[in-house]
């Protein structure tokens, strides 16, 4: 494992985590609050982590930066990510913003959050089809479980964005 690796499965999972907290965590909305930004704020500081060690591996191996869709979509993820977790900090945790500011921004949280989610998650699968691809794994037992790797991250997704649309019960 390297720690580009390490980086891409703890946004991964930090991401669904805070996706879901207001699903998942019992507790006060507070509580709820606090975790949820926190996992995002962690799941943010791993991708910039990750975004830096992919920059450096790049370098030191004299690999061209950004010329691949994965990496793209990576950036603009990991770019998107930042500007909502600075707007949604800005307006709920940091104290001054009105309440009425607070409902009308909440929606587009909402609806931006979960499309950010979907990039990662297209980000994910476009890494898995480079790594596919450069490997050269096209009939070897690596690539059944790269494909498999792949659907269940497609699956994964689904089922996330599932929770969080579906009303709680």
């Amino acid at each position: 494992m390297n720690i580009k690796n390490d980086c891409k499965c703890l946004i991964e999972y930090k991401l669904r985590s805070a996706v879901m907290a207001y699903k998942t965590i019992p507790g006060t909305r507070r509580a709820q609050k606090t975790v949820h930004w926190l996992l995002h704020l962690i799941a943010l500081l791993a991708g910039v982590i990750g975004i830096y060690a992919v920059f450096k591996f790049h370098h030191e191996s004299g690999i061209p930066n950004m010329y691949t869709l994965h990496s793209w979509l990576g950036m603009i993820t990991i770019c998107l990510y930042g500007l909502q977790w600075l707007l949604a900090f800005f307006s709920y945790v940091f104290p001054g913003a009105e309440m009425s500011a607070r409902g009308s921004f909440l929606p587009w949280h909402s609806f931006f959050g979960l499309v950010i989610f979907f990039l990662a998650i297209c980000t994910a699968e476009t890494g898995l089809v480079q790594k596919f691809i450069f490997l050269g794994l096209f009939r070897d037992q690596e690539a059944l479980i790269v494909n498999f790797t792949g659907l269940l991250i497609l699956l994964f997704g689904i089922s996330v964005g599932l929770t969080v649309v579906l009303p709680t019960t």
